[in-house]
């Protein structure tokens, strides 16, 4: 029981050292510190510490969300539109060779055979 206890405090020592030698202790002490100095507290402390930490607030993530729906969209319909003039593109195309084979058919038929 005793070496289990002791194996636990190694392994929480260790992730402090982590946490310390990565500056993340750093970090989050100077939110906190910036939070405590706040005279007006803001309504979301998790927001203020997101914000402090470089992370997007929930308002920002939801725009960012709407954003992406907005262009995920107009991607669509641009996709629809590539394919779409592909298509036409390859109509035009054979409608095209068609023209040229009938063309040429015609042409062969009034060029004059083999005369001796």
């Amino acid at each position: 029981m005793m070496r289990y206890k002791e194996e636990k405090e190694a392994k929480k020592e260790a992730f402090r050292k982590y946490l310390e030698s990565s500056g993340a202790v750093d970090a989050l002490t100077k939110v906190l510190v910036a939070l405590y100095e706040q005279h007006d507290k803001p309504s979301s402390a998790l927001e203020f510490i997101q914000q402090k930490l470089g992370s997007t607030s929930i308002s920002d993530h939801e725009k960012l969300q709407a954003e992406l729906s907005d262009l995920q969209m107009k991607y669509n319909e641009l996709l629809a539109a590539h394919q779409q003039t592909c298509k036409e593109l390859e109509e035009i195309k054979s409608s095209q060779a068609m023209v040229v084979t009938s063309t040429r058919e015609t042409t062969d038929s009034e060029s004059p055979k083999n005369v001796l």
